[in-house]
């Protein structure tokens, strides 16, 4: 079956830290990062499905583009994770919680279609990114 991956772009700063542990333990970890810093993320969408007989396209690049832009984009773009969304109040912004937390927005938008959300991909600099491909119980 076969997979469409569309890339996206936005720029969010954050800032490591874990209040449970002193600067000490923090820095221990997070090193630099326990200062507030940015990155210039890629954010690719892969989806799997067939392909759709009268568009040729296993998904509406279109559609996908507006969720995507709006239900993501717009709430991580120019934002400091750490302190504008709710959802890290309790967790550390990395990009392992950050594919999980894109997931959930997206994956209830494709319920009722024949093209699946298949993977996140999020690089956070040239060296470092993490792919999610739903949680364990798609498996």
């Amino acid at each position: 079956m076969p997979l469409i991956t569309k890339e996206y772009k936005f720029c969010a700063a954050h800032q490591y830290w874990n209040d449970k542990w002193g600067k000490e333990e923090n820095f221990e970890v997070f090193g630099d990062d326990i200062k507030n810093h940015g990155h210039n993320y890629i954010l690719r969408i892969t989806v799997q499905g067939k392909i759709d007989s009268e568009s040729g396209f296993v998904v509406s690049l279109q559609w996908l583009n507006d969720i995507v832009r709006n239900k993501v984009i717009k709430i991580l773009d120019h934002s400091q994770i750490d302190k504008d969304i709710e959802y890290f109040k309790d967790k550390t912004p990395s990009t392992e919680n950050l594919v999980i937390f894109i997931w959930d927005i997206l994956d209830p938008y494709f319920k009722d279609r024949t093209a699946k959300l298949y993977k996140i991909f999020l690089r956070e600099t040239p060296t470092i990114y993490t792919e999610y491909y739903g949680p364990e119980e798609n498996f």
